[in-house]
């Protein structure tokens, strides 16, 4: 007998709002005087260990100028003002999961994010969700497996009764793997139908 979904674990960027990553490239590499190509280039060698938490922001942008042999920016978090231009929430998608949890579901977010931006979504004060889980705080990104593992401890639930929505294919394979039911998302109609499919319908 299949297990009972009581549970909804959504991505953030890219799910619940606009993938914010290349309006991000754009705004700091602007911001910083250079080339997108190049800035991206920079970034990428050092954002897992910012996503992670390892290194703060401080250090990051260190990183990355003395990379791209540039000053790094004296303002307090340039990633910070970035990230709040750029914020663009999908509004049917947080009505989604409102209506999930007054229906009776536990919703949570697992995202791969940086601290500024994990202070930003805490500052919108949103109420529809049981625990977020972020990389930045845990030192785990998505796709490693403890960091799925660390989100069902939170609910106190098994895989088999959680959903998890994400737009990238190797987190939803990890999901697979751990035993979720899985949604890659595409649009928000798509996920209302694969949801109604796993019998997991709001009211």
């Amino acid at each position: 007998m299949m297990e009972k979904i009581n549970s909804v674990i959504f991505d953030w960027g890219g799910v619940l709002i606009d993938d914010p990553a290349p309006a991000l490239r754009r705004y700091c590499a602007k911001a910083l005087g250079i080339s997108t190509p190049a800035y991206t280039r920079a970034q990428l060698k050092f954002h897992t260990d910012f996503q992670k938490g390892i290194i703060s922001e401080d250090v990051f942008w260190q990183n990355v100028c003395a990379e791209l042999k540039i000053p790094a920016p004296a303002e307090r978090s340039l990633w910070g003002r970035v990230f709040k231009a750029v914020y663009s929430p999908r509004p049917d998608m947080f009505e989604l999961v409102s209506s999930l949890k007054h229906s009776g579901y536990k919703t949570a977010i697992l995202s791969n994010t940086e601290l500024p931006a994990m202070q930003y979504f805490y500052q919108q004060r949103y109420d529809m969700f049981e625990t977020s889980v972020f990389s930045c705080a845990e030192r785990m990104l998505k796709p490693e497996k403890k960091i799925y593992e660390l989100t069902l401890k939170r609910l106190g639930i098994q895989p088999q009764q959680a959903v998890f929505i994400d737009d990238n294919q190797l987190n939803t394979d990890t999901a697979d793997k751990v035993g979720f039911n899985t949604i890659l998302f595409k649009s928000t109609g798509q996920v209302k139908d694969e949801l109604a499919l796993s019998a997991v319908k709001p009211d």
